[in-house]
Formats: C-alpha cells, structure tokens, sequence
C-alpha cells in the first residue's frame, strides 16, 4: 500500500528533502511538475504534501552559504540517532551536520559514507517520514552510485544493518536489503558522466515520463538523461533549475 501507517524499519528511506536557494521557486517547480502543495512552515522549512500527506521537504539554503550544492537527501530510519552517529564514525563515514532536535518532531543527522555520498538519518518523534509512497508524485527508490559497492556494502551493513545482493539478470546491480526486504539499490559510478561524485538518487514516480521531462523543461529543468525503457519501467535522470538531479520512473504497469 503506499500510504503508511507503521513506523520505518532501521535503515528504510524515510524522507527525502532538499535545501534550495529560492525556496519558494523551488515548491512551485515541484507542485507543477508533481502536483504537491507545500509552504514553508515552522522554522521555514516546508513539508510538501499530495493528497494532505507528507510526501517530501524543501527548506531555504543557508544565504552565507552559497556554495552549498543542491541536492536531493535520502534519510534512513533508526532508533537511536546518537548512537548511529557514532557508528557512522566508527565504520569509516564522516559526520556534515551532527545530531540535532527537531522540536517534537524527532533527531535528524547528515553524514556521508567513506566514498562521500551524504545521506541523513532520521529517528522520528511525532514525525516519521513520508506518508505517502509509491504512486505517481511520490518518493519511489533511492538508489547508491559508489566507486566501490564492496566497501559500500560493509559501510551500510554495519551502521543500518543492510545487505547489497547482486540483482540477477542485471549487470552491475545489487539490491539493498533490510531484513530480506528490498529498501533501494545500488550501482557503478562509473555508469554516471565523469566527475560525477558518489551520491544517492532519489527516483519520484511518475504517470508519464516523457510528458514530465517536456514539462521540467517548460520550467527551466533540464533533461539529463532522455526518457529510457529499462527493467524496471521508462525512466528519466533529470535536473531542477538550481541542479538538483532526481530521477522519474513509471514502472511497468501490472
């Protein structure tokens, strides 16, 4: 089902969010394209909803920070965020934001793994994270570009407790599991353009990916790779107007 109503296994992807420059240009980028709504809240922050539930968030980037790059955020559910953090260290990964409250809402940390792709952490309060998922304008995969998928494996495994099995049929592909259940995937950076640097890529499912990609277009996005049939449905790797890449998908219909 795709909305839900139980909590996130340790080490499931539970929300994804970004941090733009022009917050405001960014939510109506992703209401057209997606069909969410969303206005920034308490603290600024906005959590953007279909249907009245949570589906992604979109904060304001730091102003005196403009370098920072615009990206997509994968956070992974766990118990204990202070204790996470301290396995992220442990098992080779780097802290970028410590763990901090979010009022009631829960603890949240940003760290990268030995490779360098950032992820988050979120261990929830009265917030679990997504409600809705797996349906048209909605959180659908996330999946890990690595230099090196063994050392990938080992990271994952030991701070989330994951297992990366090598998909049959599929080259260079493997599976992430939590407790015998498929939560994402993982993948070859050197299938990405060069100097592409490792990262998670959120997948958003969509009901027509051509149409989207001409759409994201129209709202000065930018097509990264063109609409593609692939095992798992047509898909598109694609840009918002500050860069932030994300992929569509419309799996194949059941």
């Amino acid at each position: 089902m795709p909305e839900i109503t139980s909590p996130y296994a340790t080490g499931t992807p539970c929300w994804v969010d970004l941090m733009a420059k022009n917050q405001q240009n960014t939510i109506d980028f992703y209401s057209d394209l997606l069909g969410w709504q969303g206005r920034p809240g308490s603290g600024g922050y906005a959590i953007c909803e279909l249907r009245g539930m949570a589906v992604a968030g979109i904060g304001a980037a730091p102003q005196d920070q403009p370098e920072t790059p615009n990206v997509w955020t994968t956070y992974f559910a766990a118990t204990d965020a202070p204790a996470t953090q301290d396995t992220i260290v442990s098992a080779g990964g780097s802290i970028l934001a410590p763990v901090m409250d979010v009022g009631d809402l829960g603890r949240m940390l940003i760290a990268a793994d030995p490779q360098g792709a950032a992820f988050g952490v979120w261990q929830a309060g009265e917030f679990a994270g997504a409600r809705l998922v797996n349906e048209p304008g909605t959180l659908i995969w996330n999946e890990l570009h690595t230099a090196d998928v063994p050392t990938a494996a080992a990271f994952y495994g030991e701070v989330f407790g994951m297992n990366f099995e090598p998909v049959e049929g599929v080259e260079a592909y493997w599976a992430v599991k939590v407790a015998g259940k498929t939560v994402g995937g993982a993948t070859h950076l050197k299938n990405d353009p060069p100097g592409t640097p490792a990262h998670w890529l959120t997948y958003f499912s969509v009901d027509d990916v051509d149409s989207t990609a001409d759409a994201l277009i129209r709202r000065d996005g930018t097509v990264l790779a063109p609409p593609f049939d692939m095992v798992a449905g047509r898909m598109a790797v694609v840009a918002d107007p500050e860069g932030a890449r994300f992929a569509v998908i419309k799996p194949p219909s059941r």
